[in-house]
């Protein structure tokens, strides 16, 4: 019977609202007890020392991009570099982005990624079904069968699905399966060659501005036809305040609708694109510092209910070239949980709990892994918890990241909070170098 103890951290469950100081006890890969009295727990086998830490349920991203299946791309992640990505950043739970080659519109490819995620044995990894063939938008993928091979959501991350008609079949899909939709809030035909922010800056540039009305309008169509439909729907990576605008009108009717926020799109603003720096091209576009204060008003008040990275890997040529040839996104699992402290708990928005509850509870829940287990701390439940020092000072260094893409605009900057151990079902999955005081002996040589 393999144990562990972690002993003395400040326990933090959201879905128990529970914040104490105490103990875990893991046994077989699943917690046998949360003692939150004064009197510690015996050990009787490996300990993990977290006094002065945070224990709190294992993070999950739901949007991530590991580029497998990768006829041509896999140079630029695998599901195993991700996965040890995601450990070292304290997520234990990733859910994969189907803009693969090919994409993930059969069920034989959503098996793969979960297949893959389990082979990796790091993270656990799950797949984002498509929502049309191809992610082409003309014909609707088979999304029961997606969601019955284990597809955890439906997408066609990476484009917004135009037509009206279509949109409407793939949420009534969603509905009828129980399941969620995450749109990319993109209208293809007002962002054509569009490169940045659309604004003064983009207009010095000489670089084809990106309108917020292009996101904008997408959230209003989607949310309109939603109305009658009810499915879950989820707007990703939300860059314009007018979005939240939205979702905050949809949700006082009740609708099922959230949005989620990226750690650059809280703390970087358009001015970064100046001097044609391509680490700061992204998709969609930073906008103003008016967004991002807008941006903090709906997480604060509850309209966005979603923490994720939109973790992107590219090569480093695909970067180095001038803005309009650049690829757009940023790496972003390996330091998202200094950047949402730096963004969110240092700005006054959130206190610690609430700010895990977006990274845990909320995220599980929305791609219905909270069945699971994954998401909360809870005796019988499973085993999967991060271990967070929330005073750790160290520096953004993406030479250093195990994912393959370094491409990242907050190199050099200086964070605070990490985490120093990542636990999936019960097991070490990562530690951070230097903390090995905390662990035993065993643990590290396991």
């Amino acid at each position: 019977m393999a144990s562990l103890l972690i002993r003395g951290g400040r326990i933090i469950d959201p879905a128990s609202n529970l914040d104490a100081t105490g103990d875990v006890l893991v046994v077989d890969g699943r917690i046998a007890a949360i003692e939150t009295d004064s009197t510690s727990t015996p050990a009787d086998g490996d300990v993990i020392e977290a006094e002065g830490c945070i224990v709190c349920p294992g993070l999950l991203d739901i949007h991530v991009h590991f580029r497998d299946p990768h006829q041509g791309q896999l140079h630029e992640e695998t599901i195993e570099s991700g996965s040890a990505a995601a450990v070292a950043g304290g997520f234990t739970t990733v859910a994969c982005m189907p803009n693969t080659i090919p994409a993930l519109d059969a069920p034989r490819w959503i098996q793969y990624v979960n297949d893959s995620g389990r082979e990796a044995d790091l993270a656990r990894v799950h797949a984002i079904g498509c929502g049309t063939i191809g992610r082409r938008g003309r014909e609707r993928a088979p999304i029961g069968e997606l969601v019955d091979a284990g597809a955890v959501g439906i997408s066609d991350d990476g484009d917004g699905i135009e037509d009206d008609a279509m949109m409407r079949s793939v949420l009534e899909a969603v509905q009828e399966h129980d399941s969620c939709f995450m749109q990319h809030c993109q209208v293809p035909s007002m962002t054509r060659g569009a490169v940045m922010n659309a604004g003064p800056l983009a207009t010095r540039l000489g670089l084809v501005g990106w309108p917020v009305e292009a996101e904008e309008a997408m959230i209003e169509r989607d949310l309109k036809i939603n109305a009658s439909i009810g499915a879950r729907y989820h707007a990703q990576h939300v860059s314009s305040g007018g979005s939240v605008d939205l979702l905050r009108a949809a949700r006082a009717t009740g609708q099922p609708a959230t949005g989620e926020a990226s750690p650059h799109h809280l703390l970087l603003t358009d001015a970064a694109c100046d001097g044609y720096d391509t680490s700061a091209k992204m998709n969609p576009p930073l906008r103003t510092e008016s967004d991002i204060a807008r941006l903090k008003e709906g997480i604060a008040d509850g309209t966005i209910t979603v923490l994720a990275t939109d973790h992107a890997p590219h090569p480093a040529q695909s970067k180095a070239t001038d803005f309009t040839s650049a690829s757009f996104g940023i790496v972003g699992l390996e330091c998202a949980l200094a950047l949402y402290r730096r963004a969110l708990i240092d700005d006054g928005v959130l206190d610690w709990p609430t700010m895990l509850t977006m990274m845990t509870t909320h995220p599980a829940a929305l791609v219905g892994l909270d069945s699971t287990g994954a998401g909360r701390l809870a005796v019988g439940g499973p085993a999967d918890i991060t271990v967070i020092d929330p005073d750790l000072q160290w520096q953004i260094n993406p030479d250093t990241f195990r994912s393959r893409g370094h491409n990242c605009p907050f190199a050099g900057w200086p964070a605070r909070g990490r985490a120093i151990a990542t636990i999936v079902g019960g097991r070490l999955r990562y530690h951070l170098q230097g903390m090995e005081s905390r662990l035993a002996d065993s643990l590290l040589q396991g």
